[in-house]
């Protein structure tokens, strides 16, 4: 027997990249009465260097803000409002089908006031009044850059590191590195603000891709029931529900015997995590115990669930509660026309939620290891898109635009990057999206060359084969 049992112990260890090992391992723990170990490590089982972040917060802006009415202040684009784009900055750059056969493509100035703010004398938009009060605590990048020009491989870009859909997002690539902080939450959630229009977003911006799926992001819905599928039906109690799923783990073990599969043991990581949901959560959602001052800070919104200002503060909680990844979306940035009109809208369901985001975390001292990112896909361009009137558009740009940071590791007060006085090029210190994510990954402890995965014959990475780590950005 013990002979037998060596013999399929080797063997598992050599399957699955052992992963039929340590399946095996927990079932001779159960077996013998030993505890399971309660929370996920991750395939490092630690980090490769000194993290200073331990979880990341993700403001995603779908649809691309203009860079030109947030943070970058250009007053020759005010200066020379109407004029022709001179050749000589635009080059040979393509645009997109949307105004690359305009006969005429006139520059547009920002309608909005810019002031300076903070010890780097950042400029912000009057449309951001409250980001403006946290200037001493972000770093604006104003140098990002993409290939991408059109929203579907942009989005998909910047989430996964490839511009075509299927790749391990983010989120997923850090689960499966670092593994989970709390054992009764998953270690990667997803929240979207509710009753938005714009690009829609698609399940594979938190697909797990060729990872296993235990790492894919969860959707938290602005409803009674936050994760679907969760509660027991009507008729099954909590003691029916934990019989039925230690009957159907046995099946599963029982085929895993005969069929070594990886996948069949995050089938039952599966339903043993919704099984721990149950409890937690109902308590991680509820907002009923936040203090009246707090959910003032975030704004009115805040009390309408959904809303960008009651995923802030869910995010909050999340962090708070060992979450490994919380990314929030807020769709409909997409402005070709009514800019505006349009503009100060999103800004007014935005600014004081991510605000008061970073002020709640820093208050509480989570901020020092938890990393806040705020961006889109992309910026705007510099001209009009059609003609100049006075609810004018832009179309998409990708050579440039801004996002900004915050909390672990990031150089506090900051600004990085510049671009030529059009807004149109980067003009010093770029930073690509492949030097955002391995940036990221080497906040969080992550040498993003190291943290791989084989799959059809091939090593893959969230930078793919680029990338390189920004330390003008780092604290």
């Amino acid at each position: 027997m013990n002979a037998s049992l060596l013999h399929r112990r080797t063997l598992l260890n050599r399957f699955g990249l052992g992963l039929g090992g340590l399946a095996l391992n927990e079932m001779l723990a159960r077996e013998s009465g030993a505890a399971p170990v309660a929370v996920d490590r991750g395939v490092l089982g630690g980090t490769h260097h000194f993290a200073k972040a331990k979880r990341i917060i993700y403001l995603f802006m779908s649809g691309g803000p203009s860079h030109l009415d947030l943070f970058d202040y250009k007053p020759l684009l005010n200066k020379r409002h109407g004029e022709q784009l001179p050749d000589s900055v635009r080059g040979a750059q393509r645009l997109t089908g949307m105004s690359g056969n305009q006969s005429s493509i006139p520059m547009v100035g920002s309608p909005f006031k810019f002031t300076q703010h903070g010890q780097a004398g950042a400029t912000f938009s009057e449309l951001l009044p409250h980001t403006a009060s946290i200037a001493n605590d972000i770093c604006v990048v104003r140098s990002m850059f993409t290939e991408s020009i059109n929203h579907g491989p942009g989005v998909t870009f910047f989430q996964t590191g490839s511009q075509i859909a299927g790749r391990p997002s983010m989120g997923s690539w850090l689960s499966y590195g670092l593994g989970a902080e709390n054992a009764n939450l998953p270690s990667f959630v997803v929240l979207i603000t509710k009753g938005k229009g714009g690009q829609p977003l698609g399940a594979h911006l938190w697909g797990s891709g060729f990872l296993p799926t235990k790492h894919q992001g969860v959707l938290f819905r602005a409803a009674k029931d936050p994760v679907l599928y969760l509660g027991n039906p009507d008729g099954v109690d909590e003691a029916s529900r934990r019989l039925m799923l230690d009957r159907l783990k046995e099946l599963h073990e029982h085929q895993f015997a005969g069929t070594p599969d990886a996948e069949i043991q995050n089938r039952i990581d599966h339903y043993e995590m919704a099984y721990r949901m149950q409890s937690s959560i109902p308590e991680a959602t509820d907002l009923s115990d936040e203090p009246a001052h707090v959910l003032d800070s975030y704004g009115p919104d805040v009390r309408t669930p959904g809303t960008f200002a009651a995923n802030c503060l869910q995010a909050r909680r999340m962090a708070e509660r060992g979450v490994r990844f919380i990314q929030l979306y807020h769709q409909d940035w997409d402005h070709h026309g009514g800019l505006p009109g349009a503009l100060p809208k999103l800004c007014k369901e935005t600014d004081q939620a991510s605000s008061a985001l970073v002020k709640d975390l820093k208050q509480r001292g989570l901020l020092d290891d938890t990393l806040v990112v705020w961006g889109g896909e992309f910026g705007r361009t510099n001209y009009c898109q059609g003609k100049i009137s006075a609810n004018f558009g832009r179309d998409h740009h990708p050579r440039c635009f801004s996002a900004w940071m915050a909390g672990g590791g990031i150089k506090a007060g900051s600004v990085y990057g510049e671009t030529d006085e059009f807004g149109y090029n980067v003009a010093a210190n770029g930073l690509h999206i492949h030097d955002f994510h391995a940036t990221l990954m080497h906040l969080l402890g992550i040498d993003h060359e190291r943290l791989t995965y084989k799959f059809q014959g091939r090593r893959y990475r969230l930078t793919d084969v680029h990338g390189h780590v920004v330390k003008g950005v780092l604290a």
